[in-house]
């Protein structure tokens, strides 16, 4: 049901499938900040924008938000970790301010597809005072599952006047498998 879903990203797009090497790597980055990690996945996601044919276009790129009390108890942001030298990789101001997470959420590996939809509902919002307007925002996070928070982020900026949000990440779960190139 999920797949039928329209979102509010214009596009996403992922290094690799989440499998095998590459879930430890991210599990390391995730719980025990291997920041060299983040740099790495920072290189990978930096050379898949240059080698669109299309191009991607972006004003600023913006970490997906942690909750503040989960920031707090891990002592930093894993896509945060990516988004940052991802952004000076490509020349952009990154604003990891630009967006908030406005309430925590269930541990997400315990939450069934929709309740995965359901659990980022309104979870994301800007912080009052950004200015979004007509931004063209790079939004990096480190796996897509379903979509759901890319879709919530991306819709919390649009609100705000966003003019289109392009999602990246590390990997992409198996059950959304990745386009081929030509979908770009």
């Amino acid at each position: 049901a999920c797949q039928d879903k329209t979102y509010a990203f214009d596009r996403a797009r992922s290094f690799a499938v989440y499998e095998g090497a590459l879930v430890q790597a991210i599990l390391l980055l995730k719980f025990e900040q291997i920041e060299p990690l983040g740099r790495w996945f920072a290189e990978c996601l930096a050379e898949l924008v240059k080698g669109q044919v299309d191009g991607l276009e972006a004003d600023v790129v913006v970490p997906v938000p942690l909750h503040r009390q989960r920031e707090r108890e891990r002592g930093y942001n894993q896509a945060a970790l990516i988004s940052k030298p991802l952004a000076k990789r490509l020349r952009l101001p990154h604003k990891a301010v630009l967006l908030m997470r406005t309430r925590a959420r269930p541990d997400k590996r315990i939450l069934s597809l929709e309740e995965r939809w359901e659990s980022v509902r309104g979870a994301f919002a800007t912080r009052p005072g950004s200015q979004v307007d007509n931004l063209r925002v790079l939004l990096v996070d480190d796996v897509f599952t379903t979509g759901a928070t890319l879709d919530a982020c991306a819709r919390a900026l649009r609100e705000a006047g966003a003019k289109s949000v392009f999602g990246l990440t590390i990997a992409r779960a198996v059950r959304n498998p990745l386009p081929d190139s030509s979908a770009w």
